[in-house]
């Protein structure tokens, strides 16, 4: 019999490359979100339009389903998620509260919920060449923000679950995926595809400096999109019910990082320092369980994801530019 699984956020850029992975390997597949994919078909069998801080569109989503991938949030870059502390942390309670008892109500046998590095201690946090994060380094508890707060507190309430009704929980703790097919542009975007759309749009029209924000030296590691997918649908098979990291351990300055994306564009680019939201000074991911419990891990290089990514988002911006001057000469 065919697995049926919901995969929540399928509208969104990790949840739409999971839903479509998941198509690949003979899941049937029901994907939620307030939205449809903004950048390509859904691969998704049924493909429904609902908003999940609604208790009756929770229950219906998790409805003759066998797993749930939990993935819809309301997120984005630094820049929204550190100015939009109470509609994150409401909106997003919401979704995950309501979700997970509603899988519990309809008989769903496993459930992984995604969390984030940003659970972390924000005292871990301070400087530049930082130890990278093991699990257990998430208590005491004091994430920098509210999108990190809620986090933390729904990889508790899968806990309870596991052991109150014996749902399958599983946690996973991204660390700053990036791929195609994701948000570029509007706010919403994170470091990656904001510095490949700023190298682009350098390129395109021949002023090479771009913006970034603060001194530029503020580190984190990056994870692309296909390895982040493997990674999940490792963990869900996999018999491990604690919160595990899953991210690169290669660690990169903003500065650096825009140097990679420069190299790619095949241009040379100066930088302007402006201010802006920096987020913890330094963040990195210990992989060191996450190797013996899947015995696996990231595969795909930075400078190879990069590419990729840069690839479409530069194609993103060439299209934009033409419909904006077919717009301006009409």
């Amino acid at each position: 019999m065919t697995t049926k699984v919901l995969v929540t956020g399928a509208g969104g850029f990790i949840g739409s490359h999971l839903a479509s992975s998941l198509k690949r390997d003979g899941y049937w597949v029901r994907g939620v979100d307030i939205k449809e994919p903004e950048f390509r078909p859904s691969d998704c069998d049924e493909f429904l339009l609902l908003d999940l801080r609604n208790w009756e569109n929770c229950a219906a989503a998790t409805r003759d389903i066998d797993e749930v991938y939990a993935l819809a949030a309301d997120m984005g870059g630094m820049g929204f998620i550190s100015s939009h502390h109470s509609q994150i942390l409401y909106n997003n309670a919401m979704i995950n509260f309501q979700t997970l008892e509603a899988a519990h109500r309809n008989g769903v046998r496993r459930y992984l919920y995604s969390s984030s590095a940003c659970v972390y201690p924000e005292f871990k946090q301070t400087e530049t060449d930082v130890v990278p994060l093991k699990e257990e380094d998430a208590y005491p508890a004091q994430p920098q923000d509210a999108y990190g707060w809620e986090k933390l507190i729904t990889e508790r309430l899968c806990n309870h679950y596991r052991e109150d009704y014996g749902i399958e929980t599983r946690i996973v703790r991204f660390h700053n995926i990036f791929g195609p097919y994701g948000t570029w542009e509007g706010g919403r975007e994170k470091a990656p595809a904001a510095l490949c759309r700023k190298v682009a749009h350098a390129k395109l029209i021949g002023n090479h400096e771009i913006e970034i924000w603060g001194d530029g030296e503020q580190t984190r590691s990056f994870c692309y999109i296909d390895d982040c997918v493997t990674g999940i649908c490792k963990l869900m098979r996999s018999d491990y019910h604690e919160p595990l990291n899953l991210g690169q351990d290669r660690m990169v300055t903003i500065n650096e990082l825009s140097e990679i994306v420069a190299d790619i564009a095949g241009i040379g680019i100066s930088r302007k320092h402006v201010v802006g939201p920096q987020g913890v000074r330094g963040r990195n991911s210990d992989n060191t369980r996450l190797r013996e419990v899947l015995n696996w891990e990231p595969e795909i290089s930075l400078e190879e994801g990069l590419a990729r990514t840069y690839a479409w988002i530069e194609q993103q911006v060439r299209e934009k530019f033409r419909h904006e001057r077919v717009s301006s000469s009409s």
